[in-house]
């Protein structure tokens, strides 16, 4: 073999040994983010299993009340089901963005409810709803945590998906769409105050 084939040779093990390392850095930047998917899956499934023991609770002290109680397990099904379109692949924008929607309307439920037993002293003090509110003011922090975890992920693969050369790539290695961040609202901006008429 003559120098300039060597050489062409060399260019082209190097070109592809640096296909290999973008392709397993696309690859491992996805697998990462998906496993941070699934630590919030964990926790939302724990919130979700949570709720109808809380409503179950209230429902005692709140008859007259029924729709709100309603309303909040008619949330809960969907973001439930919101999570389980999500886990399929995390990394899907649109699947993201329902969960974030259903999480939206589930917190807003999950406020008017509060709203509504504030007025009820006797069921803030019994035993087993308080203790569901502290397992449920957990959850939630471990939820914010995982979420902020999960945001890491896409930023980092979303950055090296988009930063050149990979920008060509991504897309012939499967990696097309970028991946949507999680954003479910704050509890304390979407709760709805009490509405009085006189």
């Amino acid at each position: 073999m003559d120098t300039n084939t060597m050489i062409a040779l060399g260019v082209v093990a190097i070109l592809i040994l640096y296909l290999i390392v973008i392709f397993n850095k696309l690859v491992a930047l996805k697998n990462r983010l998906q496993n941070a998917f699934a630590q919030i899956e964990v926790q939302l499934k724990r919130r979700y299993d949570l709720i109808p023991n809380l409503v179950e609770t209230a429902k005692a002290y709140l008859s007259h009340e029924r729709q709100t109680l309603e309303d909040v397990i008619r949330a809960r099904n969907a973001a439930s089901e919101g999570l389980n379109a999500a886990h399929a692949d995390p990394s899907n924008p649109d699947a993201i963005k329902n969960l974030s929607s259903a999480e939206g309307n589930l917190m807003g439920a999950m406020g008017r409810l509060n709203v509504v037993m504030e007025a009820y002293p006797d069921l803030k003090a019994n035993q087993n709803m308080m203790q569901l509110s502290e397992e449920l003011t957990s959850t939630e922090n471990k939820v914010a945590f995982s979420r902020q975890a999960f945001n890491d992920s896409v930023m980092e693969y979303n950055t090296y998906k988009q930063s050149f050369p990979q920008n060509f790539l991504a897309g012939a290695f499967g990696h097309g769409k970028d991946a949507q961040m999680l954003d479910i609202p704050d509890k304390e901006k979407i709760q709805e105050a009490p509405k009085v008429s006189f």
